[in-house]
């Protein structure tokens, strides 16, 4: 599937324009003269030149179709795959301070190598190596209290 570039720079100068409102309101440090709003706001106004030259060269292209629809989308396996990742991620909003980081992962990874058609060992053994992996990376390097749920 492929939007025109006009519409994806106006979705995108959307983004900026949330991006740099939102840190209009960041409190400055004082004693310092980069506060927690300049990388953020930096990281906007590129958006807001990336979203300008998208739609710029978007209108200079009126010939380009506004949506091209790409041939997987005809495909069941592929449209089941992405609906799977969408529904994971909805598992995990939903169910994550219940059940807990490493339960919803290992649910959500097993359920998407089950669906690629994985080995049932070989599935199992990555989803918890991965989960593991990222739980440790999340929890003790980067300090993001992840949910225990019912492993607490």
């Amino acid at each position: 599937m492929r939007l025109h570039d006009t519409i994806i720079g106006l979705l995108l100068g959307l983004l900026a324009l949330a991006v740099l409102v939102t840190v209009s309101d960041y409190p400055s440090i004082p004693g310092q003269n980069i506060g927690p709003a300049a990388f953020p706001g930096l990281i906007g106004a590129l958006l807001l030149l990336c979203s300008a030259i998208l739609i710029v060269r978007g209108l200079r292209d009126r010939d380009a179709p506004w949506l091209r629809l790409g041939d997987w989308l005809r495909s069941p396996a592929h449209l089941r795959n992405v609906l799977l990742v969408v529904a994971g991620l909805v598992f995990y909003i939903l169910a994550a301070d219940a059940l807990g980081f490493i339960v919803c992962s290992l649910v959500i990874l097993l359920a998407l190598f089950f669906s690629l058609r994985v080995r049932p060992v070989l599935a199992v053994t990555v989803a918890l190596a991965v989960t593991l992996f990222v739980h440790t990376v999340f929890y003790n390097v980067l300090r993001v209290p992840l949910p225990w749920g019912v492993l607490q």
